[in-house]
């Protein structure tokens, strides 16, 4: 039998803001463990929490960047989990009230290089946990280490819908999110450091069938390689396990790169009851049509347009147009030279040879 490959995917960026979402604290990478913390975002009772304003500007620069509804009016609220990195006992995210919801993003696909809409279903902000660390160097192998850093670090989280149906779409679409977030200045997009965090939903359905098949959540991946090599394993062994009659169980997956394979972390329940409530310390989010307008007079040249001008009018190929506008760093770059020796192909030969 065939089967349809359904891809959904939920992006965590952390927004290039200096403090963190509802406190003082640096955001800057790489700083000694728990240094960056105060009584906020280490959950110390008693505490209120203040919203970031310009958080709540990068929110509504990526929604407008993907074509979302803003809401006139969105709301915070508390998640409710247990966890070592969680000081507090819930996290503040949105939920039924998110900030923008219905967008999308257009990507290539295949060799002839088609426009696929991928649809984007929720962006809503929230803030990131802190992080463990479990066998450190020079400490017992037996205790783990908790850094409150990142506790309050301001993320959006981007649910897409599920439209993509192969692991090279999901790539594309990751690239294309990250280059239109860059862009804008929202998130500087590295998964190494953590800043730009992907989860992949999978499941696989009887060719041509309207119902989905049992979803499998993919996490540990850390690289544009690592998520489309995931899902291809994901992929062969959900076929290997329908082709022997045997159950896909509704769980949450590992990636392991060192050994190419996909491994069970926890079964998934239908619904995590999380207990959600509005958050009773902040108040609900207004943005104003003034305000909204204010932030779209503001926003950049997006990589997809500044890709079509480029070919357009430097006549440049599609290839160096694509390899030209990577950044907006190196895009500004090139139409700075070309303003100062006017012959494009040159600039972009010298630029993507000896330059780069």
């Amino acid at each position: 039998m065939d089967y349809d490959v359904v891809i959904g995917l939920e992006v965590h960026a952390q927004l290039l803001t200096k403090s963190k979402i509802f406190c003082g604290c640096s955001t800057a990478f790489g700083a000694p463990p728990n240094t960056q913390v105060c009584p906020v975002c280490m959950g110390m009772p008693g505490v209120l929490p203040v919203l970031n304003k310009k958080a709540v500007e990068l929110a509504v620069r990526t929604a407008l960047a993907t074509r979302c509804r803003i809401a006139e009016m969105s709301r915070f609220a508390r998640k409710n989990y247990f966890y070592p990195d969680l000081p507090k006992g819930y996290q503040i995210s949105q939920f039924e009230q998110p900030i923008a919801t219905g967008g999308y993003i257009e990507i290539e696909t295949g060799e002839e290089k088609s426009i696929k809409r991928i649809g984007i279903t929720r962006i809503h902000m929230e803030e990131d946990a802190g992080k463990l660390f479990h066998g450190m160097e020079g400490a017992s192998a037996d205790h783990s280490y908790v850094d409150l850093n990142r506790s309050g670090v301001p993320l959006l989280e981007i649910v897409s819908e599920p439209d993509m149906t192969a692991p090279e779409e999901a790539g594309a679409y990751l690239r294309s999110l990250r280059a239109i977030l860059q862009y804008l200045d929202v998130c500087d997009g590295s998964m190494e450091e953590g800043s730009f965090r992907c989860d992949a939903n999978i499941s696989l359905k009887p060719a041509g069938h309207k119902t989905l098949g049992t979803r499998v959540e993919l996490k540990n991946m850390n690289s544009f390689r690592h998520v489309q090599n995931a899902l291809a394993f994901e992929i062969e062994r959900q076929q290997q396990l329908l082709a022997d009659r045997k159950a896909i169980v509704q769980e949450t997956r590992l990636w392991d790169a060192g050994r190419g394979i996909t491994a069970s972390m926890r079964s998934k329940e239908e619904a995590h009851d999380y207990r959600y409530f509005p958050e009773p310390d902040l108040p609900p989010v207004a943005v104003s049509a003034g305000w909204i307008e204010s932030i779209r007079a503001d926003l950049p040249e997006l990589p997809q347009a500044r890709r079509s001008r480029f070919a357009r009018d430097y006549r440049l190929p599609a290839y160096d147009a694509e390899v030209l506008t990577g950044s907006r760093q190196l895009a500004d770059y090139f139409e700075a030279c070309v303003t100062c020796y006017p012959q494009p192909k040159k600039v972009s030969n010298w630029i993507m040879g000896e330059l780069l």
